[in-house]
């Protein structure tokens, strides 16, 4: 396993969206939520490390013999948590993410798509209920948080609407096409922003944004070990060994990885979800 040279999150988010990037069956769900997505991004922004990455290559003559999923874009608490099976048989060899999952889909759907939870006060089969909400970066003042340096709240598009002296709500994804320094500089013109007539304002305004195309467009963020054995056994040790660190899997999520990853006929991962949308309870017992 080596040491790689290091990639930009605009890289890393071009290959997940062009399907280069996928999930392999033994990696559980997306699990993050809207606060923690926040503070990956806060953390990106002030230069905080985020940690490395595992990617597992899996040569094209070799992909049949696994399964793989696609990252989940848009998130929504009742219709849309689980990844959708990816058709991985191509000319391409594939990059499959070991340890890393829920930082890299946390970037995806917040510079490509949309996250929509329940409000607390709703019930659960009302579509009104779930509001699709994207991430948004105000420009003109920092967090009142003390937790958070930058503001970024994940906001209906008319929330992101409603500016004012001390808001402008720009949304993050959006950095994405903002390629070069003379794009980010544009951006500013067009919406007064570099007219402010307060000049403190009109600055905070141009280190934000200028910030936020460095940490997508610049800086080699994405730093990663290679995986390139083929050996079950040894892939799946080496994803226990790594995912026991942060979040430990319980004894069920072991039991699916496993389970997903050598069933022939059937997909042990969509068989549960099946199950589990029918309201079915699961009792794992130890074998």
């Amino acid at each position: 396993m080596a040491f790689q040279t290091p990639l930009t999150i605009y890289e890393v988010i071009r290959d997940i969206h062009s399907k280069k990037y996928l999930l392999p069956s033994i990696q559980r769900e997306f699990v993050w939520n809207t606060e923690q997505i926040k503070m990956l991004f806060d953390s990106l922004m002030r230069d905080y490390p985020i940690n490395a990455f595992l990617f597992w290559k899996v040569p094209k003559e070799k992909v049949s013999e696994f399964k793989f999923y696609e990252f989940l874009r848009d998130y929504h608490q009742r219709k849309n948590k689980h990844n959708p099976k990816a058709d991985a048989l191509g000319n391409d060899d594939i990059m499959a993410v070991l340890d890393g999952q829920q930082r890299l889909t946390s970037l995806y759907i917040a510079l490509k798509g949309a996250y929509a939870q329940k409000l607390s006060y709703k019930r659960w089969d009302n579509d009104q209920a779930y509001p699709k909400k994207r991430l948004y970066l105000n420009l003109l003042s920092a967090s009142e948080d003390s937790t958070y340096e930058y503001e970024f709240e994940f906001l209906t598009d008319d929330e992101a609407k409603q500016n004012d002296e001390n808001h402008h709500w720009f949304l993050v994804g959006k950095i994405l096409d903002l390629k070069e320094q003379y794009d980010v500089m544009n951006y500013m013109i067009e919406n007064g922003l570099s007219s402010n007539p307060d000049k403190d304002k009109a600055k905070f305004a141009n280190k934000e944004l200028y910030k936020l195309h460095a940490v997508l467009h610049v800086n080699k963020i994405i730093s990663y070990y290679l995986e390139q054995s083929t050996e079950l056994d040894k892939v799946l040790n080496i994803f226990i060994r790594v995912n026991s660190g942060g979040t430990t899997l319980s004894y069920s999520d072991l039991l699916l990885s496993f389970a997903t990853a050598q069933w022939e006929k059937r997909d042990a991962r969509e068989e549960i979800n099946s199950l589990s949308g029918k309201r079915y309870q699961w009792k794992w017992v130890r074998l």
